[in-house]
């Protein structure tokens, strides 16, 4: 038997704000998704003005990110992303259609060494993105520091 950490609203919730204070400081408008570790929304923002389409892309981000323990932009990051033509896991976002995002902007939410959760950041550019999502991952490092789980 072992013990399970899972992201909880409280614990989503500092992330969001953090990623909503980078998109807007970017000028971004963005959509946020918080997912727990078994890919599940948690929490999701979709910032004035952002696009309708964001809200199932950064789900889906969030979902790659919590569910296959990556970030997404590493499946496609030359020359051994696995999902670039002719590597091992080349056609694999076909596996869930609709719901595995293998392009920048889904980040896994780490704790202690496992992955609690995954955090979805769409509606910029891909360095607006990783922008967004470090914000957000710093927040959620910071929260936990502060409030460690009991």
């Amino acid at each position: 038997m072992h013990q399970v950490f899972r992201i909880t609203l409280d614990d989503a919730l500092p992330v969001l704000a953090a990623a909503r204070a980078k998109a807007e400081e970017l000028g971004v408008k963005q959509t946020l998704c918080v997912v727990d570790d078994g890919g599940n929304v948690v929490a999701l923002h979709r910032l004035p003005g952002a696009r309708l389409t964001g809200v199932d892309i950064a789900i889906a981000k969030a979902f790659t990110a919590a569910g296959h323990e990556r970030a997404t932009h590493l499946f496609n990051e030359p020359p051994n992303g696995p999902a670039l033509p002719g590597n091992e896991a080349f056609g694999i976002s076909h596996m869930l259609p609709g719901k595995f995002a293998i392009f920048v902007g889904g980040f896994p939410i780490e704790y202690d060494g496992t992955i609690v959760g995954g955090l979805g950041v769409s509606g910029g550019n891909g360095e607006q993105d990783k922008a967004v999502g470090a914000a957000g991952l710093q927040a959620f490092a910071d929260h936990v520091a502060a409030n460690p789980p009991t």
